[in-house]
């Protein structure tokens, strides 16, 4: 209670302090900010975000669609994503404070744009972090029976998410301590897996005679793109990054290049493995108890665990600067922007964030987010590949640290790819979802400026570069 105590009395001593204080053009986030975030550290936050439910539970989604055609669909998938991050490094680089997507839509496109952007990335990542938090509990029932209904699987969301929100309170180089921790837990199951499982391969599981039809493959890849995503949260904490311009780039082409080839094998030992692969419902762990007995299959079941709890951790870091970054330009209120003098963290976005989490944890289930996610995640990639060549046209932003090779390319068919997979969504389902948040943010960003008046203007992004 002492915790909790010190930072409402904080919040209330900095309101009074800032009454009579003028406006400023910017906020400065490197003075309020801790840069703990070291290379290793924002790599493993990468790795983390991407390798969380997905990888333990699509690889029998996809192959129930296209049978052994999988293996391409990751190919696939990882050329896309690949195209994606290019993008991604290469604005990033231009960028040294807290926002990521957002910051570089609202610099690139004007402030419209840029909220919408910020706001739908935090309804997403806040939708994945309920719906991954779901799965925890769905894997502990695995364990302890009746532990994921009830009572017992509200008691087990809570202890969950406000235990991830207390480290991300007490400090960014916590936060990264932890997600090392989680990043070595789930990496040596899924290597154990993949080294182990190979030599036990049957060529005869492939079957390549059948080829999927013109729909079923890119809805396969649409699929997938939920186990690659989450790259971008390596982007966001860039105020609390040491030498962001650099190691932003390094950390997203490292991550994704380790799980790219990671994922492929899982994918290639899943189909040789387990015959039954389109009904299983957990298959790594299936396939583990096939060629290594019930203690593989166990051992895979906590390396899931153990990789939702780390992807868990890494999300909340990125959704909760948004609001942060948000306020900062004074999009949102200011009080979202302040950090805690001895923690130097955003507390009042961390706790907001956490609380928007559990409530939404408790009253959803896993599947009700995947798509929707996916297609959030999907327009605020097409923002950030959009604004690449309007980056290289523009004389008034930083150089780039990074420049992406075949740059204009990388956008041009990253846009395409995006358009493609976008034409295979189902917009009277999750598409009008997307839409009503939409809606819903421009609302807010419209009652806000007006409440705002003229008492604040809001800074442009391009100071904050």
């Amino acid at each position: 209670m002492g915790f909790f105590t010190e930072l409402i009395f904080q919040s209330i001593n900095e309101k009074r302090s800032h009454e009579n204080e003028p406006a400023r053009k910017t906020f400065m986030t490197e003075e309020k900010l801790v840069r703990g975030i070291g290379r290793w550290d924002l790599t493993a936050i990468a790795i983390n975000t991407i390798i969380g439910t997905g990888i333990f539970i699509l690889p029998a989604g996809v192959f129930a669609l296209i049978g052994s055609f999988s293996l391409l669909a990751f190919v696939a998938c990882a050329v896309i994503v690949g195209l994606i991050v290019l993008c991604f490094s290469e604005v990033s680089s231009r960028f040294k404070t807290t926002g990521g997507m957002y910051l570089y839509a609202k610099a690139a496109f004007g402030p419209e744009i840029g909220f919408e952007v910020g706001w739908l990335y935090w309804v997403g990542r806040v939708a994945t972090f309920a719906a991954n938090c779901n799965a925890v509990v769905l894997y502990l029932g695995f364990f302890f029976a009746g532990l994921d209904s009830g009572l017992p699987r509200i008691a087990v969301i809570t202890i969950v998410v406000v235990g991830i929100t207390v480290v991300n309170l007490l400090g960014v180089r916590e936060s990264a301590m932890l997600t090392n921790v989680f990043t070595i837990g789930k990496l040596v199951p899924l290597l154990l897996f993949v080294a182990v499982g190979l030599f036990f391969v049957e060529p005869a599981n492939f079957d390549f005679s059948t080829v999927p039809d013109h729909t079923s493959f890119p809805t396969a890849v649409l699929l997938l793109i939920y186990a690659y995503v989450g790259f971008e949260a390596a982007v966001i904490p860039a105020g609390e990054i040491k030498d962001p311009g650099r190691n932003v780039p390094f950390a997203l082409l490292t991550a994704l290049g380790f799980c790219v080839i990671l994922f492929f094998l899982i994918q290639l030992v899943a189909i040789g493995t387990l015959p039954g692969l389109a009904e299983s419902k957990t298959p790594l762990a299936d396939a583990a108890g096939r060629f290594a007995g019930s203690i593989g299959g166990a051992f895979i079941a906590v390396g899931a665990l153990v990789s939702v709890l780390g992807n868990l951790n890494s999300g909340f870091l990125a959704s909760s600067r948004i609001p942060f970054a948000m306020a900062e330009q004074r999009e949102l209120p200011r009080v979202l922007a302040k950090t805690h003098k001895k923690y130097k963290t955003p507390f009042l976005s961390i706790i907001l964030t956490g609380a928007v989490i559990l409530g939404l944890t408790i009253f959803t289930s896993f599947l009700t987010a995947v798509t929707i996610v996916t297609i959030t995640r999907l327009l605020v990639y097409a923002t950030t590949c959009l604004a690449l060549p309007v980056f290289r046209q523009r004389g008034d932003v930083p150089p780039a640290r990074f420049s992406a090779p075949t740059g204009i390319l990388a956008a041009t068919l990253s846009i395409g790819l995006i358009t493609w997979l976008m034409m295979n969504v189902d917009y009277a389902k999750e598409g009008l979802a997307v839409l009503i948040a939409a809606v819903v943010g421009m609302i807010i960003f419209m009652a806000y400026r007006l409440l705002r008046g003229n008492r604040d203007e809001t800074p442009s992004a391009i100071g904050e570069l």
